[in-house]
């Protein structure tokens, strides 16, 4: 009698069960590195852009907060409905394929530690700095039309600057060590998404609720909030960018790249 073949022996339960499984952390670490690939290979011209449209579509997390708060009557559970509005940005920016500096703390750095070298990290700083600075542009763009009395309602302009000074509030140690958990979980956001397949909005609006309810920093909305600031003279931009800027992104960079790029990397590499 003829053996069976294994794989025709499968029960219809068996190959449902193998569909349904997780994808393991090589598989999305895989998925990943390629999707870094693909963007340490484009041009700085597209990355500029792509950067700058980032930075002035995060501006709608300030606003849509901002016109929550104005909306809502100030009571203890106020932030736990208006940081849902910090949420908005976010959605845009990453469904909508645009460049945000926190997601490249993760995607460019999965290739570089997989093929190290001088050219590779060439590559990624070049691709930090024309993100990084083309959506501090963006930000501070929508930041000063946003601080335009004819743009928003007298409440929602006094709403965004109430935030602005929140933002500012905290110590420089204060914003860093903040940015790092920022930086962390955007960075998770980006490990999550590939297989997150119906779920995607949900792991979005979930994270990023958690970065805005915490007050945790992040480097281009917080920027968003201090840039109203300087824009309508009630901090110097020198201040909000030694003060805010700098620690956040420090902070950012470690979040992302050493904890959750580093770590996830290393988790792949001990299995093999």
């Amino acid at each position: 009698m003829a053996e069976q073949n294994p794989d025709e022996s499968e029960s219809p339960e068996t190959e449902e069960a193998e569909e349904r499984q997780s994808p393991s952390s090589r598989v999305v670490h895989e998925a990943i590195i390629a999707e870094g690939v693909e963007e340490l290979e484009r041009p700085n011209s597209a990355l500029a852009w792509s950067g700058l449209a980032g930075g002035l579509s995060m501006g709608f997390s300030l606003i849509a907060e901002a016109t929550l708060r104005a909306a809502i009557p100030d009571r203890p559970w106020r932030p736990l409905v208006t940081q849902l509005g910090y949420s908005v940005g976010f959605l845009i920016v990453i469904l909508g394929r645009q460049q945000l500096f926190t997601e490249n703390t993760l995607t460019p750095i999965l290739p570089l530690l997989d093929r190290k070298g001088s050219a590779t990290i060439a590559n990624v700083l070049r691709l930090w700095v024309v993100v990084l600075l083309a959506n501090l542009v963006g930000a501070a763009l929508m930041a000063g039309a946003i601080t335009r009395h004819v743009v928003l309602s007298p409440e929602v302009h006094d709403a965004v600057i109430r935030i602005g000074h929140e933002t500012l509030e905290p110590s420089a140690l204060a914003i860093l060590w903040r940015g790092v958990f920022a930086g962390w979980l955007v960075a998770l956001i980006v490990w999550l998404l590939p297989f997150a397949e119906s779920a995607r909005i949900w792991v979005i609006v979930i994270i990023t609720y958690v970065i805005g309810i915490a007050h945790f920093s992040h480097v281009v909305a917080g920027s968003i909030d201090v840039f109203a600031l300087a824009w309508v003279g009630e901090a110097s931009w020198g201040h909000v960018l030694i003060h805010f800027v700098l620690p956040a992104l420090v902070g950012n960079i470690v979040g992302g790249g050493a904890l959750v790029a580093s770590l996830n990397h290393a988790q792949v590499v001990a299995g093999d």
